[in-house]
């Protein structure tokens, strides 16, 4: 009962601009959380009225920002980036 990864083009191109150790720990952290059977135990909801909701993934100093769907049983991966810059659009 996995949950399926999609990613955004916005996450990809961030994802790139990350420096290479703390991108591959980005993934494997997204890759456990896609196995999890409730991945919203693991991450902080970001306030406000989105719907549907944004949270957050934190690894280190690094943030993902992500919407997950439970009744399709997928996480969309929107962003990713270091945590003085990422929640400015969100």
């Amino acid at each position: 009962m996995n949950y399926t990864l999609i990613y955004s083009n916005r996450a990809i191109k961030s994802l790139k601009q990350i420096p290479i150790e703390y991108s591959e720990k980005i993934m494997d952290g997204l890759d456990s959380l896609a196995g999890e059977a409730d991945p919203k135990k693991h991450v902080k909801k970001i306030k406000g009225n989105h719907q549907p909701p944004f949270y957050s993934l934190r690894m280190g100093d690094y943030r993902v920002i992500l919407t997950i769907i439970e009744d399709k049983m997928i996480i969309h991966v929107v962003e990713a980036g270091h945590r003085s810059k990422i929640y400015r659009n969100y």
